[in-house]
């Protein structure tokens, strides 16, 4: 395709990489340095300009594209950008924003502003991080094949149960599949005789009922907590989301907001949240709240530095887990260093989403895992795919290394691979790739 991105920002450049490989792709960015960094960096074409702007659009080849993505930091410019390149082209238009009432507009419309696909970062921010509470010591979660195939990533604490163990002894689940352990920055895949060591990041995948088996055999005390143990620190937009998704799952957190008028406002938002309104950063505030009681705190401020800050505190109150917002995406790598036990960037959670959704071929979801050591992909298998016709171990000889196929559904039943299964046509398989080997496992299933 030939793809144009409206901003060379955090976002877009993550895009631009992302299909750069598959894709002619054109980067417009008012900043000329960045569009030089873009352009030398990602291999891209790249035109100074206003993305909003007919001159620059048309320079950009908006004629031929086939698809416009704006990912600006300003809502409106993204949806200006979707607009003209609709009203011009006959392109596929995609938008970030930030608000989500632009996003509920379109929603409830035939395709508004001529955005044909938009994307929230907030609402995404918070969705992520509602589904990590949802699951004990996960730090990481994303589902495929309708719901049906969960794929979790843990942190083995130095107390877990199956710290020190191998694959095959902690492997009790039916329906579960250890694909890979995260160690020292590298990414390796596990055999039986692995042996899973404390620090160590361990990824699966299977049912959500076994994935759910497995959280709380890893960290029981997380699981035995109660669902009010959660606290959100700030009433920001993320803030608000995060505890309403939490009321949808049956929690009642607890929310900290220092404006009196916002936290009137959230208080009757949310009816199952208990808002209290004060600075996060006061002491005697927390200790009074008992804040250090809390299972996690989750902090949704509006600087990398203020949540990063309230993170600390939590975690010398003695907060068992944390979770930051942190927008700067280069700093989530050294604030968990420093003391934050999961750092989310919305900048990167909306990259994600655009790039899966701008996927070719059978890869109908994809999940990256640490932005980019691995992916997970959801593939519906062809007639011509290697896999199918034949046992999962006779397949398994012509992939690469650095494969794990992790699941299978067939008609909407799961069915957890073992080396006699054989894949038919038709089947969704979820499988594990490590960054090198992705486009050719691609082409080969």
């Amino acid at each position: 395709m030939n793809v144009i991105i409206v901003g060379a920002g955090q976002v877009g450049s993550s895009i631009a990489a992302d299909l750069a490989g598959e894709h002619d792709v054109i980067v417009v960015d008012r900043d000329d340095e960045r569009v030089e960094e873009v352009n030398y960096s990602l291999d891209v074409l790249g035109v100074t300009g206003d993305g909003t702007a007919m001159d620059t659009l048309e320079e950009a080849g908006i004629g031929d594209a086939d698809m416009v993505i704006a990912s600006t930091d300003n809502d409106e410019t993204n949806i200006v950008v979707c607009s003209t390149a609709k009203a011009v082209s006959d392109a596929f238009t995609i938008a970030r924003v930030k608000n989500t009432e632009y996003l509920r507009t379109w929603e409830r419309s035939n395709r508004a502003f001529g955005v044909d696909f938009m994307v929230c970062t907030n609402l995404l921010a918070a969705k992520s991080i509602a589904r990590m509470l949802s699951l004990p010591a996960a730090r990481d979660v994303d589902l495929f094949a309708d719901g049906q195939v969960e794929m979790a990533e843990f942190e083995v604490g130095a107390e877990s149960p199956v710290a020190d163990q191998t694959v095959a002894e902690a492997d009790r689940f039916e329906s579960l599949t250890f694909v890979a352990v995260l160690r020292n920055g590298s990414v390796e895949i596990v055999r039986g005789e692995t042996v899973i060591s404390p620090g160590d990041r361990v990824v699966v995948i299977g049912c959500p009922r076994s994935v759910r088996g497995f959280a709380e055999s890893i960290a029981p005390e997380e699981a035995a907590g109660g669902t009010e143990e959660v606290v959100v620190v700030g009433g920001s937009e993320i803030g608000y989301h995060v505890s309403r998704l939490l009321e949808d799952r049956g929690f009642r957190p607890r929310l900290i907001e220092q404006d009196d008028e916002r936290a009137r406002d959230l208080a009757e938002r949310l009816p199952k949240t208990e808002v209290m309104k004060s600075d996060a950063t006061n002491v005697e505030f927390l200790e009074r709240e008992h804040i250090g009681d809390a299972g996690v705190v989750v902090s949704t401020l509006d600087s990398d530095e203020k949540n990063l800050l309230v993170s600390l505190l939590a975690d010398r109150m003695g907060v068992k887990r944390t979770i930051a917002i942190i927008d700067t995406a280069e700093y989530v790598n050294l604030f968990e260093t420093v003391g934050i036990d999961i750092g989310v960037s919305p900048r990167s959670v909306v990259a994600e989403e655009i790039s899966r959704f701008t996927l070719e071929g059978n890869a109908e979801n994809v999940a990256f895992i640490e932005s980019d050591k691995a992916e997970v992909l959801e593939i519906e298998v062809g007639g011509e795919s290697i896999l199918a016709g034949q046992p999962i171990r006779e397949s398994a000889r012509e992939l690469p290394d650095g494969v794990v196929i992790g699941a299978l559904v067939r008609d909407g039943t799961f069915i957890t691979p073992r080396g006699d299964t054989i894949v038919e046509a038709g089947d969704h398989v979820v499988v594990f790739a490590e960054m090198d080997v992705v486009d050719e496992v691609t082409s080969q299933l």
